[in-house]
């Protein structure tokens, strides 16, 4: 008989013989996988982001069957309704959570935070970073080359042209902090949403002595401590010369921006008062 055709007679028994063998295995240690975790994962928006400290939304899913009570799991795309939906689910309950956003901490634009030399390496902030302190005298700042933009899913995040910023759109984040992750400078940061998306915080991340960060940046906060005593709900605190504000205690009043010498803390999306010209 023809070797060829012996030899396709033998692989294709022993091709069968393991296909059999792999079936009864299978079935033998076949577990049956509890239905809800399908269910979890069809509540679930499917973003598979990781912001929930899980490899993927199943894996997450598999994780709020597993557990006793959803406690810190929590999906920050899907916010309270998801779950909810998986609380219900689940025949347990969940307590509601304030939606955060992403907070650029740094606010040196172009304008305020003048070059001092020209990198011409890889468009790439961690490439940057290991490699020099950056194009200005402030190392603590944005460098502007998109990491964080690159690693946002969801399109929240852009390099301004103009200032060299990365800014966030608070209408398309989804808080799973994939920024804050890609970010070597650490300088981005998740912050409560705020009411009607009011919120303040420190503009910054600089960390030397008042003088040396006012040379660098007009903007940088100087630790001057003027917030801190000013604030009536000691929200702020300073530390290395930086000043920063505790969004848990945070009631938003706004005199802490009054005070700051170098417009430092940032007040966004209050309304704007008009003063009366005949005054």
């Amino acid at each position: 008989m023809n070797i060829i055709v012996v030899s396709l007679i033998v692989l294709g028994t022993i091709g069968i013989i393991a296909a059999v063998i792999l079936f009864f295995v299978a079935k033998k240690f076949y577990v049956e996988e509890d239905p809800r975790i399908a269910e979890i994962e069809n509540a679930l928006p499917g973003a598979n982001c990781g912001g929930c400290g899980f490899a993927g939304c199943k894996n997450f899913a598999s994780a709020c069957v597993s557990a006793t009570e959803l406690g810190d799991l929590r999906c920050p795309v899907g916010g309270n309704n998801a779950m909810n939906a998986i609380a219900e689910i689940l025949g347990v309950t969940v307590a509601e959570t304030k939606p955060k956003v992403a907070v650029l901490r740094c606010a040196g634009t172009c304008a305020v935070r003048p070059r001092t030399s020209h990198y011409n390496g890889v468009s790439s902030c961690a490439i940057a970073t290991a490699t020099f302190a950056g194009e200005t005298g402030c190392s603590f700042g944005c460098l502007g080359y998109g990491d964080c933009a690159k690693a946002c899913t969801f399109g929240a995040i852009t390099v301004n042209p103009e200032t060299g910023l990365a800014e966030v759109d608070e209408d398309k984040c989804t808080a799973c902090g994939a920024c804050v992750k890609a970010c070597p400078k650490g300088i981005l940061e998740l912050r409560f949403k705020g009411s009607k998306s009011r919120r303040i915080y420190v503009s910054c991340a600089n960390k030397d002595k008042g003088a040396k960060a006012r040379k660098a940046c007009s903007a940088a906060c100087i630790g001057c401590g003027k917030c801190v005593k000013e604030c009536p709900f000691g929200a702020i605190t300073l530390e290395n010369n930086l000043a920063y504000i505790d969004y848990n205690l945070c009631r938003l009043c706004k005199k802490c921006v009054a005070v700051c010498p170098t417009g430092s803390i940032q007040a966004l999306n209050f309304p704007v008062i008009k003063k009366d010209e005949n005054i």
